[in-house]
């Protein structure tokens, strides 16, 4: 099975988390935070902040990795194991912009809009929002139904 090494990114005020919506590719019509796979010798830091530049025109200052989730799930068609790198940023450069891959929208951190996010993120999200540092698996179907998970709060990641 084919496994990919992603990163995802969210930037949260004390009250507030930023979310994008994915206007093409995998996750489109959905919100979530910014990310994507590493280019050839990028270490995984590198690869959140190149995406969040790429994606909202932010560069990340002071981030922590706060979660590393394991997906087990399909992609375009095709079952894979997706691992991602979760990261948190309470301060970057820039403002946020729209582009033509993501549209920012800070939310409320308790009004996070779950019902158009992926459906594995009501489990882990909330915790990561609390700052607790986590590690997860999850096995989706092919319509990206949950059939399995597993999520254990760590001290490191």
């Amino acid at each position: 099975m084919k496994e990919i090494t992603a990163t995802l990114l969210f930037l949260v005020t004390d009250t507030k988390i930023l979310l994008a919506m994915k206007k093409r590719g995998f996750g489109i019509n959905r919100y979530n935070g910014v990310g994507g796979k590493p280019e050839p010798g990028e270490t995984i830091e590198q690869t959140m902040i190149r995406e969040s530049i790429e994606e909202i025109g932010v560069t990340p200052i002071n981030f922590k990795k706060i979660a590393k989730i394991a997906f087990n799930e399909y992609l375009k068609g095709e079952p894979v194991i997706m691992n991602m790198h979760v990261f948190l940023s309470d301060k970057w450069s820039g403002e946020p912009i729209e582009t033509e891959e993501m549209a920012p929208k800070w939310f409320d951190k308790d009004k996070v809009p779950f019902e158009i996010m992926w459906p594995d993120d009501l489990y882990w999200l909330p915790q990561v929002i609390n700052e607790q540092k986590l590690t997860a698996n999850f096995k989706l179907d092919i319509n990206d139904k949950i059939t399995s998970h597993n999520i254990k709060i760590v001290d490191e990641i």
